[in-house]
């Protein structure tokens, strides 16, 4: 190594411990406002981990699915399973202590069209939900823009009202109507609105331990939720790759025309260890993934609350919150919400009323960005992400030109409109259901992939047909 890169890789290290110690002194100032922070401060250094791993291992739902399509490598998608086992076997060991602060979502048509959505949005931004932050904490500037459209896209679809409410299914507004809901809402006006209170009200979720009757039990837990929902449907995942992505490659190498079982294992095992950063970000992201939740659901019990929201109520601070005095606050790793809230809180201040609908209003809140826990969590994913681009000399200011701008914008929007009719993104309608036992997240993902799929045909055939006029022009 050269004395230059040297010097490179000093400074790199020294703004990379600058980040930490900013993340440190704010946590710091938190805590001498009120201790109570700490639950706040939780979501915060998830998040720094969280993004030190994503960055780690490049790890990206967008480059999962377009290194599938577009050039049949599997190491991405290998690397997220290895996420899901992981996270499924720690969120076993939490939902048997008892601190688990898992929520199903609600199963229907909706999960699959809105994973179709966002997955034809993520081919066109180069970045899923996570992959969007932890590329902004390597300097960005176009993944920033992916997570301020997703930000005001879901802001607005939330509330806005106009011709398309009538749209809307007699079915679903009668059922809305029918619902007690508090004066301040009117659920006949919004299409959102009469989606969430006519159609996804009405909908169950559940686990499989809770769909055959075994919940809270060590059998429905560990067998149904972990085994059956999540670690056997990896596997079989895990085999369709490495049959078709992995295997003929591995046969050319071993010089073999065929393999006996003992070599098939292995070339599993080659498959899953590929790329040694992306599978120990998959291990790393499972097992913190894992934690998270179980140390929020311990600081939930300490402080005798449900939702950070009491906690807010509790040290004064009520501006935002919703009218049921609740803020978001999952309890684990999420990302679309929130961002939501960002856009739904600027919009607020800006003077249009945003909080006049079920999704800010009766249900999230509104929350001053200083004090929203899991808006922390993102912003912290972008610092964790700086921290080791910095450390490994891969932060770079990146800015977008008009057309990765114009694609970054819709891609955005188009991701924010498939997490809102999905109720969640790639975390949290995928990775952080799957992983509790929730099966709606393979519709997610399902969805997701398919969508993905039409995405990166359509993108290819717009890349040939621009190359195309562009060369045509050079040779006119």
């Amino acid at each position: 190594m050269t004395e230059s890169s040297n010097v490179l890789m000093q400074k790199g290290s020294l703004k990379a411990m600058g980040v930490l110690l900013f993340v440190i002194a704010g946590s710091l100032w938190a805590l001498s406002i009120d201790t109570r922070f700490l639950y706040l401060l939780v979501y915060v250094w998830f998040g720094v981990i969280y993004g030190m791993f994503l960055q780690y291992g490049r790890f990206c739902m967008a480059s999962a699915v377009r290194d599938l399509f577009a050039v049949k490598v599997p190491r991405m998608a290998v690397g997220m399973m290895i996420a899901v086992a992981l996270y499924s076997i720690v969120a076993a060991i939490v939902t048997l202590s008892g601190f688990s602060t898992f929520h199903s979502n609600a199963m229907g048509w909706h999960v699959v069209i809105g994973g179709a959505i966002f997955g034809f949005g993520i081919v066109f931004t180069g970045g899923c939900a996570s992959g969007s932050l932890y590329k902004t904490g390597e300097g960005n500037m176009n993944s920033l823009l992916v997570v301020l459209s997703i930000s005001f896209a879901q802001a607005i679809i939330v509330s806005a009202s106009g011709w398309w409410d009538s749209l809307v299914p007699q079915s679903w507004i009668d059922s809305a109507v029918a619902k007690d809901m508090p004066a301040e809402l009117s659920v006949t006006q919004g299409w959102f609105d009469i989606f969430t209170a006519g159609y996804v009200w009405d909908l169950k979720g559940a686990t499989t331990a809770e769909m055959f009757g075994w919940a809270d039990t060590t059998f429905g837990i560990v067998v149904l939720n972990t085994l059956l929902t999540a670690i056997l449907p990896v596997a079989i995942l895990l085999v369709l790759l490495y049959a078709f992505y992995y295997r003929k490659g591995y046969l050319r190498r071993s010089g073999k025309t065929a393999l006996s079982m003992g070599e098939e294992m292995a070339g599993m095992w080659a498959m899953c260890t590929s790329s040694k950063n992306t599978a120990l970000a998959g291990i790393g992201l499972g097992i913190f993934a894992g934690l998270h939740m179980y140390v929020t659901g311990v600081l939930r019990e300490y402080y005798g609350i449900m939702n950070f929201g009491e906690m807010l109520v509790a040290m004064g601070y009520t501006n935002g919150l919703s009218l049921q005095e609740t803020v978001f606050d999952p309890g684990y790793w999420y990302i679309t919400t929130q961002e939501a809230q960002w856009g739904g809180w600027v919009m607020q201040q800006l003077g249009v009323n945003t909080m006049d609908n079920i999704f800010f209003g009766l249900e999230n809140g509104l929350p001053n960005p200083l004090l929203n826990a899991p808006g922390f969590m993102s912003i912290g994913i972008i610092f964790g992400a700086a921290v080791m681009a910095l450390s490994r000399r891969e932060f770079k200011w990146k800015l977008p030109n008009w057309e990765s701008a114009i694609f970054a914008i819709v891609g955005g929007i188009l991701m924010g409109l498939g997490a809102r009719i999905g109720m969640g993104c790639n975390i949290g309608a995928f990775f952080a259901t799957v992983t509790n036992g929730d099966p709606s997240g393979w519709v997610f993902l399902f969805g997701m992939v398919i969508g993905a799929y039409v995405g990166v045909k359509a993108f290819t055939k717009w890349m040939d047909w621009n190359a195309s006029r562009n060369s045509s022009g050079c040779d006119l």
